[in-house]
């Protein structure tokens, strides 16, 4: 695992699901599973979380709920999608008003496969992020980056 100067903080959205992998995420903060061992919080507020969590799939419902929730996290941010709905729509993928997986809205970082998803699955899919996040943060934190932020870089 890398190290991380604070507690990475992750929001869990449930999308449009059968809340199969929603009990699951649940599961993981229970002290069977305990995923606060590897100092991850469960917050409420996306300008607080750095992992967005998202289980179900993506309908025209909550299609703007998802991109908003993304767009209100500060960067460097990493999005997982736990279970086959949020990957590829699963079995609602047919449904008339079902856009279909995470992706197609925002970009995802890490897939958890599983219908649904195991908590062991669940707390490695999360532990990954973990990596994609410190390099993330790596990445925003050189010289060429901060020169891009400022508005140096190439146009």
């Amino acid at each position: 695992m890398t190290y991380l100067k604070r507690s990475p903080w992750i929001i869990h959205y449930d999308a449009s699901s059968c809340n199969g992998c929603d009990i699951e995420v649940l599961a993981c903060l229970t002290p069977m599973y305990d995923v606060e061992r590897f100092g991850i919080v469960n917050t409420g507020n996306p300008k607080h979380a750095d992992i967005f969590v998202v289980t179900g799939s993506i309908n025209e419902q909550n299609r703007e709920v998802v991109k908003n929730i993304y767009e209100q996290m500060p960067d460097p941010k990493v999005v997982v999608a736990v279970g086959i709905c949020a990957a590829s729509g699963g079995v609602f993928r047919e449904c008339y008003n079902v856009t279909g997986g995470i992706d197609k809205i925002i970009p995802v970082d890490v897939y958890v496969p599983g219908c649904a998803a195991r908590p062991e699955s669940i707390i490695d899919g999360i532990v990954k992020s973990l990596s994609i996040l410190e390099e993330k943060r790596t990445k925003m934190n050189t010289p060429a980056a901060k020169k891009d932020a400022l508005g140096g870089g190439i146009q």
